[in-house]
């Protein structure tokens, strides 16, 4: 990639570290109408459908920021990376879980239109959940071994 920032890219920076259980509905001023959104977990097609994908992982969360620590970027796309920390009553006792990950961003119009996250599942989830969460952190050990 060269040295062109979008358009597009500060804004959605300034967007995701503001982001938070109560303003979800923000992602709607940086995100194209026919945006593509991929997890590990999920694959969403199209604005609407992020919004509520978005809201359902919100609705049980006390908290969740973001903080973008690198960017690359160039013509009409951009690699972030990125630390999020968000707390869940059902996961690691309700404290906080930090997890880091980076994500693939095209964009379109001025909007991203394709957001593709890379992250480790583990990391964020399975590892926090009671009786699973030993499993996982037995298998890693394993096989770092």
């Amino acid at each position: 990639m060269n040295n062109v920032t979008p358009d597009w890219l500060p804004k959605f920076i300034d967007v995701y570290q503001q982001l938070g259980v109560d303003n979800v509905d923000d992602i709607a001023d940086i995100y194209h109408s026919n945006v593509i959104f991929e997890d590990p977990l999920h694959r969403v097609e199209g604005l609407p459908l992020l919004l509520d994908y978005f809201q359902g992982l919100y609705t049980n969360l006390s908290s969740c920021s973001f903080v973008i620590t690198n960017y690359f970027s160039g013509d009409e796309q951009a690699s972030i990376y990125w630390r999020m920390t968000f707390t869940h009553s059902k996961l690691n006792g309700g404290k906080p879980v930090s997890v880091e990950g980076h994500s693939h961003l095209k964009g379109l119009d001025g909007k991203v239109v394709y957001h593709r996250d890379y992250l480790d599942v583990g990391a964020m989830l399975y590892e926090h959940i009671p009786v699973l969460g030993r499993a996982v952190k037995f298998m890693k050990k394993r096989a770092s071994q």
